[in-house]
C-alpha cells in the first residue's frame, strides 16, 4: 500500500511558515503565503514524484508564491511607511533585543537571493544541493550566495572572532555561526 503524499504535507507546515516569514518579514503575509502554497500543493499533488524530497518541493512552491506576490506588490501601494505592519507584532523585551534588531537591519540589507540562500542553508537546514534544487540554480551559485551573504552580515554587524553576541534564537545563531567559524 502506497501512502498518499498529502499525508506528509502537514509535517512541513512549521518549516514552510518559517521560510515564508524569512522572505516576507510579515507574519500575516507569511501565513497567507503558506495557505496559498498549501492549496497549490494540494491541487498539484499529482505532479509530486513520490520518493523525492517533499520539503524541497513545498519550499519551491512557497518561493514561487513569494516571487509572484512580490511582482504583484510592486504595482500596488499599501502601508508605504510601515506603520501598520510594525504594530502587528513586537518582539518581547530581553537581553538580545538590540542584537536582534541589528541582525534584522543587516539581514534586510541583503538582496533577495542571498537572504533566501542563507535561510535555506543556514536556518532551514537544507544541504547546498537541496537549496540549489529549490532555487533552480547550480550548487556553486548557492554556495557563493551563502558565503557572500554571511560575509556581508558579519561586515554589517561588525562581528569578529572576539565579538560576543547574545542570540535570540537558534535560527539566527545558525546563520551567523557558520560565518564566524570561517572568519
Amino acid at each position: 500500500m502506497t501512502l498518499d503524499p498529502r499525508d506528509e504535507l502537514m509535517e512541513h507546515l512549521g518549516a514552510m511558515r518559517a521560510f515564508a516569514m524569512s522572505l516576507t518579514r510579515n507574519p500575516a503575509l507569511a501565513d497567507d503565503m503558506v495557505q496559498d502554497s498549501l492549496v497549490k500543493a494540494w491541487t498539484k499533488i499529482g505532479t509530486f514524484e513520490p520518493g523525492t524530497n517533499m520539503r524541497a518541493w513545498l519550499f519551491t512552491i512557497v518561493r514561487n508564491t513569494y516571487y509572484s506576490h512580490h511582482r504583484k506588490a510592486r504595482r500596488e501601494v499599501a502601508d508605504v511607511d510601515g506603520v501598520l505592519s510594525e504594530g502587528l507584532a513586537q518582539k518581547p523585551d530581553h537581553d538580545g533585543r538590540l542584537q536582534m534588531r541589528d541582525f534584522n537591519t543587516a539581514f534586510d540589507q541583503l538582496n533577495d537571493e542571498q537572504r533566501e540562500a542563507l535561510v535555506l542553508v543556514g536556518a532551514a537546514g537544507f544541504s547546498y544541493e537541496e537549496a540549489a534544487e529549490t532555487c533552480g540554480v547550480a550548487v556553486g551559485t548557492i554556495k557563493s550566495r551563502v558565503n557572500r551573504a554571511r560575509s556581508r552580515l558579519t561586515e554589517l554587524m561588525s562581528i569578529d572572532e572576539e565579538s560576543s553576541m547574545e542570540m535570540t534564537d537558534s535560527v539566527t545563531a545558525g546563520i551567523v555561526a557558520s560565518q564566524r567559524s570561517v572568519a
